[in-house]
């Protein structure tokens, strides 16, 4: 007989007929003639209750059925009689595929998210991070399904790269040279010349750059896939391996560019709702629990942003804004200032109320691909700015124009070395071409509700942390 998944066994059709399931064990209660099992296989929040009438099954089969324990039950799936279930299978066989001893960390009890952070390699199995986990999965079809239906080729830009395209500098080194026994050159500098790539190299913070060359030849492209940052930053919106969604496309501004942003946000939190209904009201009654006085439900929030076009504004007339706040924030607001979460959500929580989409940053607090505005301060760049998140997209128009460009890389001493190949695209056929990044995880914190971006990502990266 062919296993059933948890999720398909509600289908009218099988109801009086024999089921296959297979699971491991949630809890287990009952009294003396009757035990209940809740059954769960990870593809649903939704637990199969499983009956086991005691006539039928002797003590030593039953001794082994502990939480954790995975199961084999054969039985007749019937409509259930009980409470907060609709069907039930009531066994007929058990098979005990994996035991689980009272050692298993997973015990139906209150666990904080930073024990389970500890217990990474187990977490999965909760409720909780198993809803997390499936709505990371829709949210990444739904990303390729829009980008795909919108005529966006997806292309695999390097993880290895020579290039810095942030000009942070917080890159992590890839290199097969012994770190006890360097070579060096002449003047004591390392000698990369003889390592793997012959040149210093690292993983890649963005696949953007790279990203344009595709832009310019297939006219739209998209990236989706991990970053790296070795920043110092023990904060719960940072990560120093994440996952980037980065489309390019030709023949667009900084207007179409917005356009794109807001239509493909709210496509991917749409497309959440309609095929994550049961994990995000499991995660609603989970916050709604944990809140200690009355606040917007999950739902409300991601349906909130998905009524009113988001809000367009200049970071010029931002800064207005938040100076005649009247508020006293943490880090004090000037023109010139790259704006800090508490500004952004002041601006989206407090002022608005919902998305804002800020635009013409100073020139010298953003990176040096943007297009430059007439004024000789200011970029063509975008963020978009979102409740309880802050950012969660940044992009730009690109500039187009190979002088300016090049002055640009002079102005910020960029080593030509390193850029030649994109400063070609503006000498060949340059077009005006815009893009942006959406740091993954941060859409996922949005539409979970989750506090800490460590807890939707699988097995976080962070400073002094590499575990499983």
């Amino acid at each position: 007989m062919k296993r059933i998944k948890i999720c398909d066994i509600t289908a009218p059709e099988l109801i009086g007929s024999e089921v296959d399931v297979m699971g491991w064990v949630r809890t287990r209660r009952g009294n003396k003639h009757v035990q209940f099992i809740a059954l769960n296989d990870g593809s649903t929040v939704n637990n199969l209750q499983v009956v086991v009438d005691l006539t039928k099954f002797d003590d030593e089969q039953l001794k082994p059925i502990t939480t954790g324990a995975s199961l084999h039950v054969t039985g007749t799936l019937v409509a259930s009689q009980g409470r907060g279930q609709s069907v039930e299978v009531q066994a007929t066989a058990i098979t005990v595929l994996g035991t689980a001893d009272d050692t298993y960390p997973m015990q139906k009890k209150g666990h904080t998210l930073e024990f389970l952070r500890e217990k990474a390699h187990l977490r999965l199995r909760t409720n909780l991070f198993g809803a997390i986990f499936r709505i990371r999965h829709h949210l990444a079809f739904a990303i390729h399904k829009f980008f795909n239906d919108h005529g966006f080729f997806y292309l695999n830009t390097p993880l290895i790269t020579a290039s810095d395209a942030e000009g942070a500098g917080d890159m992590f080194r890839v290199s097969t040279l012994d770190p006890d026994d360097l070579p060096r050159t002449e003047d004591g500098h390392v000698d990369y010349s003889r390592d793997f790539f012959g040149k210093h190299t690292s993983l890649t913070v963005s696949g953007q750059l790279e990203g344009e060359l595709g832009a310019t030849a297939l006219g739209a492209i998209y990236t989706f896939g991990p970053t790296f940052r070795a920043e110092n930053s023990n904060t719960p919106r940072h990560l120093a391996e994440f996952w980037m969604i980065e489309p390019e496309a030709s023949f667009i501004d900084i207007t179409d560019n917005m356009d794109l942003a807001e239509e493909f946000i709210k496509y991917c939190i749409s497309y959440a709702l309609e095929h994550c209904h049961d994990d995000i009201a499991y995660l609603d009654d989970y916050h709604m629990n944990k809140a200690k006085d009355t606040q917007e439900s999950l739902i409300e929030r991601i349906e909130g942003v998905l009524k009113e076009s988001f809000v367009r504004l200049t970071y010029t007339e931002g800064i207005d804004i938040l100076k005649a706040s009247g508020r006293k924030f943490e880090f004090p607001v000037e023109w010139g200032v790259d704006l800090q979460s508490e500004h952004e959500r002041y601006l989206v929580e407090e002022h608005f109320h919902r998305p804002v989409i800020l635009t013409d940053y100073p020139r010298d607090i953003k990176a040096f691909y943007m297009k430059q505005n007439e004024d000789g301060k200011t970029v063509r760049a975008m963020d978009v700015l979102f409740p309880q998140i802050g950012e969660i997209i940044g992009g730009s128009e690109r500039e187009a124009d190979y002088d300016k460009l090049l002055a640009e890389i002079e102005r910020r001493n960029i080593p030509m070395k390193d850029m030649w190949w994109y400063l070609e695209t503006r000498k060949f056929g340059t077009v005006p071409h815009s893009g942006f990044g959406l740091g993954f995880e941060r859409l996922i914190l949005f539409v979970t509700g989750m506090a800490n971006i460590r807890d939707v990502i699988a097995f976080p990266r962070t400073p002094g942390n590499a575990e499983f």
